[in-house]
């Protein structure tokens, strides 16, 4: 985790942390960081090195000087799919039937690592309690936790339960075996697919989100229990993956957190 807004996500997300790093200019950010490197439970070490060095393992054209080593949380499919293992700090609010069953967001296929970013980062800020990342025949997804991918997340990956590698064939099955309503994001309006604000979104929900180019693949969206596109209001090709999702999920959290 590189820059001190990353390394700050680092510190207070409940992530083991093996070491923080401080460059000579990086010693700026040290005050910004102390409380939370001063606390009794982290017990890591904290290490200099000269900016010269620090450049040569930074990631970032004009490094800040501080990163960390970090060891993301573990999540198995089963804890994602029960709604258990959940980092983000505030819970949505409660119903009059109970809370609101599991929001799970599938990225299947999504390549660029900013897209996968932003949509981690609107996913922990509207409520989703988990993500799964999976393969498509056509393309994989970029990791939650490359560089490019952390930045735009700005650390939410950090804050979130995420498992990878999960056959979207597998996936489904488990999602209907557990009364997992999935829904496969389309591009276009096509016969049958509804509104975001047509889903009800209390009832435990796996939001698909497919390739940025080719959208999911048609046996995928054939399987899922529901279609669900944005209606625009001019003739555009689409709207970016991230863009869409964040539609998406902001009407799941109005629904989640209102009365019914």
């Amino acid at each position: 985790m590189e820059g001190v807004r990353l390394v700050e996500e680092a510190l207070g997300s409940g992530c083991r942390v093996e070491a923080v790093l401080f460059s000579e200019s990086g010693e700026r950010h040290r005050e910004r960081l102390a409380a939370l490197i001063a606390r009794e439970e982290m017990g890591f070490p904290v290490l200099q090195t000269t900016d010269r060095l620090f450049e040569g393992i930074a990631d970032t054209e004009h490094p800040q000087g501080v990163a960390a080593l970090v060891v993301p949380g573990k999540f198995v499919l089963e804890e994602v799919l029960e709604g258990r293992g959940k980092r983000t700090q505030d819970p949505p609010s409660q119903t009059e039937g109970g809370a609101p069953g599991p929001l799970i967001v599938v990225l299947a296929g999504v390549q660029d690592p900013g897209n996968v970013g932003t949509i981690l980062r609107t996913a922990a800020a509207f409520g989703a309690t988990g993500i799964v990342t999976a393969a498509t025949g056509q393309s994989g997804t970029a990791s939650p936790y490359a560089p490019k991918a952390m930045r735009a997340s700005a650390g939410a990956a950090l804050h979130l339960p995420i498992v990878g590698g999960v056959g979207l064939g597998i996936l489904l099955t488990q999602l209907r075996v557990r009364g997992i309503r999935s829904l496969a994001s389309c591009v276009a309006e096509s016969a049958g697919a509804v509104a975001p604000w047509e889903v009800d979104w209390r009832e435990p929900v796996a939001l698909l989100v497919g390739n940025e180019g080719a959208g999911l693949p048609e046996d995928v969206v054939a399987s899922a229990d529901a279609r669900v596109h944005v209606p625009m209001a001019t003739r555009v090709e689409s709207l970016n993956a991230a863009a869409a999702a964040a539609v998406v999920l902001y009407e799941a959290f109005r629904q989640r957190r209102s009365n019914p």
